[in-house]
């Protein structure tokens, strides 16, 4: 029976402290796996101007989860018209924002934590619904990256980034 609780104890205290540990270093996605969270310098200014992030090929997107842990992935990213947009693509189809855990998150809590560098910026997403505005977005997202293979406009769902309040 000893052995049971300090077993069961040793690994809550193993639990917490990998959480400890990641929370305080960060643990960022690589490519098509995910990460919790980003860690670097916090910009603690307003964001005007995004036309630097037409340097960035991908960027960090660190989301809010329901059960406090965050969900990090990577997306691709452009400017348009002096705005900054992201997205998220269903190659596959899918029922958008189920298709994707960060959509979903963000739909819920639009609070997120973008990387770009070194560089952490406290952020909020909207959707983009209005294709007015989406399709010259989706334009732009073509023409920053010519090789990506795009599944069509209605499986390209943009995020528009703005300070927060």
């Amino acid at each position: 029976m000893k052995i049971i609780k300090f077993g069961g104890l040793g690994l809550v205290v193993l639990i917490v402290f990998t959480l400890i540990s990641l929370r305080f270093f960060g643990l960022e996605p690589n490519d098509q796996w995910p990460g919790l969270w980003l860690s670097g310098e916090v910009n603690q200014e307003p964001i005007e101007d995004w036309s630097f992030t037409n340097e960035f090929g991908e960027i960090y997107v660190q989301t809010n989860t329901r059960y406090g842990v965050p969900h990090s992935i990577t997306a691709y990213c452009t400017t348009y018209d002096g705005r900054f947009y992201l997205f998220s693509a269903y190659y596959q189809g899918g029922d958008f924002p189920d298709g994707r855990g960060w959509n979903r998150n963000v739909m819920r809590d639009s609070r997120v934590r973008l990387k770009l560098g070194d560089r952490l910026y406290d952020q909020e997403l909207s959707y983009v619904s209005d294709m007015v505005v989406k399709a010259p977005v989706v334009q732009s997202f073509i023409d920053k990256y010519p090789q990506w293979n795009s599944p069509g406009i209605g499986n390209v769902y943009v995020f528009l980034v703005e300070n927060p309040v």
